[in-house]
């Protein structure tokens, strides 16, 4: 049958819409979303950003060890490092002080000291050498100074003298009887203010002066009571 030129253009008209309406309606509806596509999109979104947030921003550790110094004496290898717990361990029972109640703490730092593989004080149990701190940032710990062996309570034999510095100590020096100076620096534990000093004293040496100096190199103390 014969269309005449009015029919044929509106026939055309429906065919262009209907293959309009197949071929480009989805990618229309993705490109240009209404308000209601919007506001759908949004918490999905949000929920995404959330999770990579946690992704980013891992825990931080339970326990840190920040190896402080580490060599050989005598023959033997030594080492020190500060082992911090974030919070006090299972098995670990707070002192009693003097007067009867305990220490305020939420933490424990340990000193962790080795000669020719064996640890200093390993006789008193897990957690000889430890202290109660109340968190990271407890200032109670700095100015402590100590002399630490094998043999007769560090007196005798190989040593090693560590201290846990004011924070301005860059670094400390031995003097030796035999003439030997001994250089050591000061390591912090990252994220804590918990920071030390390691040197070793070998077999039949003495300690004529500890001389701690800042990051400008000028003396802070002089200490000539050890030996």
């Amino acid at each position: 049958m014969a269309l005449s030129p009015g029919r044929k253009a509106a026939r055309a008209a429906v065919a262009v819409a209907a293959l309009g309406g197949m071929s480009f309606g989805a990618s229309a509806i993705a490109a240009t979303p209404g308000p209601a596509a919007h506001k759908a999109s949004a918490p999905a979104s949000a929920a995404a950003r959330t999770a990579s947030a946690h992704q980013r921003t891992p825990r931080p550790p339970q326990v840190v060890t920040q190896m402080i110094g580490r060599g050989t004496v005598d023959g033997h290898r030594w080492s020190v490092a500060l082992e911090f717990h974030r919070t006090l361990p299972k098995g670990y029972t707070l002192p009693t002080l003097p007067d009867g109640t305990t220490p305020v703490a939420s933490s424990l730092l340990c000193q962790r000291m080795y000669i020719g593989g064996v640890r200093i004080d390993h006789q008193g149990g897990p957690w000889a050498d430890c202290q109660p701190v109340d968190g990271a940032h407890d200032a109670r710990v700095a100015g402590e100074l100590g002399l630490w062996g094998l043999h007769e309570k560090g007196v005798s034999g190989s040593r090693l003298m560590v201290a846990k510095p004011e924070a301005a100590v860059a670094y400390g020096v031995l003097s030796l009887s035999d003439g030997t100076r001994v250089k050591a620096v000061t390591v912090t534990v990252p994220g804590t203010v918990y920071r030390a000093w390691a040197a070793p004293i070998p077999d039949g040496r003495t300690i004529t002066a500890v001389d701690q100096y800042d990051a400008r190199h000028r003396l802070l103390s002089h200490d000539t009571n050890w030996h």
